[in-house]
């Protein structure tokens, strides 16, 4: 019998519209003619949903008792019975009742596959085995009922059904998700909206690894090798060398410019086995691209330029990187081309990216002042001249005439000229004196003698001698010339790059020290101030010294120079010449200003809240002299009054003015403590008694303070953990942000009912939140950060409401106990205000770890949905 295909839609989050999906798509098929049959649904009371089931056929389920709960299952003999061409499977990850068939829902579709029956199914990305800890890590809810990979690999087709993060959080607030009564505690929980962006990206991502697979496999089937651009695949090449970092960082943006792009770092080894890197170097290499997310692969070749274009084509590479060789000019002369040449020959359609570094002299240096042309340049002169003198004698001395001594003395000439181009003046005067002398023996009678027969012959030898040294001498002046005006660009660029560093507004000390450690070739520099402490430093330090001295390399000079009176510059490495010292001295200004700057900017750090405190003090004057004006004034007078020797005031009107004093005094007492609480959180010495507070022993003993009940208040309370908290200051925090809610809820008296404060309570991971949401006018999401600044009423002109320190109190309140309270929206309008403290224990009882039967569902969304369902069961 031939086997069935599987089809797999995959989401998200639920609520993307998987369910919907698949019965939309029963509808066409069976439009088409095909036997289409809805073995299992959870339409989760969406009424779009089940509107989908008009004309398809739904298999009844069977009913088995759990506990004395009765628990719906697709029944699987009835379905193979009945041997539809497609079955519609809901929820694949679905844990079936105890004494199924099968143990998962998964299971039920291989027995309908090995039937012949075609399968469409759904899951959520958090049910996939391999990312269930991933999901657990972003969403902190742990997840019981997952499929294995191979099973979904194993699908002849799988699709996502993408929806946009904010048009999920707009579907769940309209209601089409979950009921309204938990869709306030689902925003805030599972699905807002960071959640699930990385959810979508975890579920594309994995898709796409999956096509990619299935593309790798068939062009290994077809036997193409040709690169096919699906997405970037970065290939860079690793010697084991120091510019390995710098490599693999290059290759990491190059993959970063494109969605899905991927690092790939290769060493090639030889096969003799033979050391020909650091070990050491290339666990770091490893570590760094395994860190910026790439992969890690070691070959084996002989041929390193054809064994490297191998692997980067059998990865389906776009970009390979190798760093610029580390030869010099003369090496690369001797032995031709290198490793980068011939990647570059065989690469293909590979694009290749040769990378300079500082091992290869890429690095800015600033050109050392010489009298003449460089060492390496003489001695080169002085070996052609050594090499070059018998092959042209030879060659003149084979064509030897009596007529030949002018082109004789004309070839020794242009050698002279060639030699003095390349070396300068010494060896150009070496060639000379050599060439005249060979001269003299070979080509002037007599022959094989050092006589000079005529003076005429003494006379062009001399003149001989010194066209030479004129030549070498113009080439000399010209080096050195060319070298002064390289170093004047090289100072130019290098205070220019300072300068641009400051103007920026970059790390301005830690630029110069960068680019001073560049130019002069340093191994280290860095900058001590005067009481001895490191600011700022660059390179690898006294620990690249000690490796230096310990492998021979030549003793590292450190140099100290004064940067003003802020501190002093060390430089470590090559002895800094003459001709650099002013250079040095104009770095050292620059890091006296620099450090004068980051001198300046902490004293304006220091007095930043110097300012705020004058900013406090005025305000709280401002406030003494108005707000507390009002209830010292009504109790002044009220007292004044009784006191009156004059009047005689009857018990009812005795009592009044107690009253109101009694009233104005209580008032004043509140708006003191208030102001003294602001000052203790200002100044940071805020007392906190932390404990375990039971949350909703909090929220009704706030109810209680403000005398509030159903009329005002909805409670929507989860069982949550208990939280570490300061009883007092918690119920505080509560009492204000309800005093606010109520303030702004709008008329309870509506044509709808009644409209009330919502106070829910639900945990997420190891914090647990209580969320008092009112339906008023709500505030700016730009406005947001205001309200809790000390004296702030934004906009209500009621002075009868207090200082308007209500919600800085708050806040406050909540940091001190290792909490946060931010302000969010209300779903339909309103504001909610959000107080998140860390649980005492794990949301997750322990008997929920220890039984995998769990009979309602294990919501993501926060709340417990009892329904006839063993496990999640919320696979939209």
């Amino acid at each position: 019998m031939k086997k069935g295909r599987l089809r797999v839609l995959l989401g998200a989050a639920p609520g993307v519209g998987k369910t919907y999906a698949m019965l939309e798509e029963g509808a066409r098929i069976s439009s088409e003619g095909r036997d289409v049959v809805v073995a299992v649904v959870e339409t989760h009371g969406r009424a779009a949903t089940a509107s989908l089931l008009t004309g398809l056929e739904v298999l009844p389920r069977v009913t088995s008792t759990h506990r004395g709960v009765d628990l719906d299952e697709m029944d699987l003999a009835g379905v193979i019975a009945r041997h539809p061409d497609v079955a519609l499977v809901d929820e694949l990850a679905h844990t079936n009742a105890p004494g199924s068939e099968h143990e998962k829902r998964w299971h039920d579709v291989e027995s309908l596959l090995e039937a012949g029956i075609d399968v469409i199914s759904t899951v959520n990305v958090q049910h996939i085995e391999s990312l269930s800890d991933v999901v657990e890590q972003i969403t902190g809810a742990p997840q019981r009922e997952t499929v294995p990979d191979a099973v979904l690999r194993a699908a002849d087709q799988i699709e996502v059904i993408d929806l946009a993060p904010q048009a999920l959080r707009d579907r769940l607030a309209e209601g089409n998700v979950y009921p309204a009564a938990r869709v306030d505690a689902a925003l805030s929980n599972y699905f807002r909206l960071g959640n699930l962006t990385a959810l979508r990206e975890l579920a594309l991502l994995w898709l796409a690894d999956e096509v990619d697979s299935a593309l790798k496999a068939y062009r290994a089937e077809h036997g193409i090798d040709s690169k096919w651009e699906a997405r970037e695949r970065v290939v860079v090449a690793l010697t084991g060398g120091p510019e390995g970092e710098t490599l693999i960082r290059r290759g990491a943006r190059i993959a970063a410019r494109s969605a899905g792009g991927e690092l790939i770092a290769v060493h090639v080894s030889r096969q003799d086995g033979l050391a020909d890197s650091h070990p050491g170097a290339l666990a770091a290499q490893r570590a760094l691209a395994e860190k910026l997310g790439g992969s890690y692969h070691q070959v084996l070749g002989d041929d390193i330029p054809r064994t490297l274009v191998e692997f980067a084509r059998s990865m389906n590479a776009t970009q390979l990187v190798i760093g610029v060789s580390r030869r010099g000019r003369i090496a690369a002369a001797l032995t031709g081309p290198g490793i980068g040449a011939t990647v570059i020959r065989e690469s293909g359609v590979i694009d290749v990216h040769i990378v300079t570094h500082s091992s290869a002299g890429g690095a800015f240096t600033l050109p050392r002042l010489g009298g003449s042309l460089s060492r390496g340049r003489r001695v080169a002169g002085l070996v052609l001249a050594l090499i070059g003198g018998p092959l042209v004698t030879l060659l003149l001395t084979s064509f030897r005439s009596d007529d030949a001594l002018t082109s004789d003395v004309l070839a020794l000439q242009l050698l002279v000229v060639v030699v003095a181009l390349v070396g300068g003046i010494w060896p150009a005067l070496f060639a000379a004196v050599l060439s005249g002398f060979t001269l003299d023996f070979f080509f002037v009678q007599p022959l094989h003698s050092i006589t000079i027969a005529a003076p005429l012959h003494l006379l062009a030898l001399a003149l001989y001698v010194v066209n030479a040294l004129l030549v070498s001498y113009v080439v000399d002046q010209a080096a050195r010339r060319s070298r002064s005006a390289a170093r004047a660009v090289a100072e130019s660029e290098l205070l220019a790059t300072i300068a641009g560093s400051v103007l920026r507004g970059q790390d301005a000390l830690q630029a110069l020290l960068s680019r001073t450690r560049e130019a002069f070739g340093l191994t280290s520099v860095r900058v001590v101030s005067a009481e001895g402490e490191v600011v700022a430093s660059a390179g690898e330090g006294a620990m690249v010294a000690s490796a230096g001295e310990a492998s021979g390399a030549p003793a590292e000079i450190l140099t100290r120079v004064a940067a003003g009176d802020q501190g002093t510059l060390e430089l470590r490495g090559p002895d800094v010449g003459v001709a650099d010292r002013r250079l040095v001295g104009v770095v050292a200004a620059q890091v006296a200003a620099a450090l004068e700057h980051s001198a300046l900017a902490r004293t304006a750090e220091e007095v930043a809240p110097l300012a705020a405190a004058d900013q406090m003090r005025t305000a709280l004057l401002a406030a003494v002299g108005h707000d507390l004006r009002r209830p010292l004034a009504s109790a002044t007078a009220a007292v004044s009054g009784l006191r009156s020797p004059g009047v005689e005031w009857s018990a009812a009107d005795r009592d009044e003015l107690l009253s109101t004093a009694q009233e104005s005094l209580d008032s004043l007492a509140s708006l003191v403590t208030d102001l003294l609480d602001v000052s203790r959180v200002q100044a940071g010495v805020l007392a906190v008694s932390l404990d375990r507070v039971d949350v909703d022993d909090v929220i009704l003993g706030s109810l209680d303070e403000l005398g509030i009940g159903p009329d005002h208040v909805e409670l929507a309370l989860d069982d949550v953990p208990a939280v570490t908290a300061d009883a007092v200051l918690l119920q505080r925090v509560v009492v204000n942000l309800l005093d606010n809610a109520l303030r702004h809820e709008p008329d309870r008296a509506t044509p709808e009912g009644s409209s009330r404060v919502l106070v829910s309570a639900s945990a997420f991971g190891d914090r647990v939140e209580i969320r008092i949401a009112d339906h008023g006018p709500g505030i700016s999401a730009d406005r947001r950060e205001q309200v809790f600044q000390p004296f702030q009423r934004l906009g209500d002109t009621d002075n009868t409401t207090g200082l308007g320190l209500g919600l800085a109190l708050s806040k406050g309140f909540t940091e001190g106990m290792a909490g946060t309270l931010e302000a969010d929206d209300t779903p339909g309008g309103g504001l909610t205000m959000v107080v998140s403290l860390p649980a005492t224990v794990a949301p997750a009882s322990a008997a929920a770890a220890r039984e995998p039967y769990l009979v309602g569902s294990a919501d993501p969304s926060g709340q417990a949905e009892p329904t006839e369902k063993i496990g999640e069961g919320d696979d939209r």
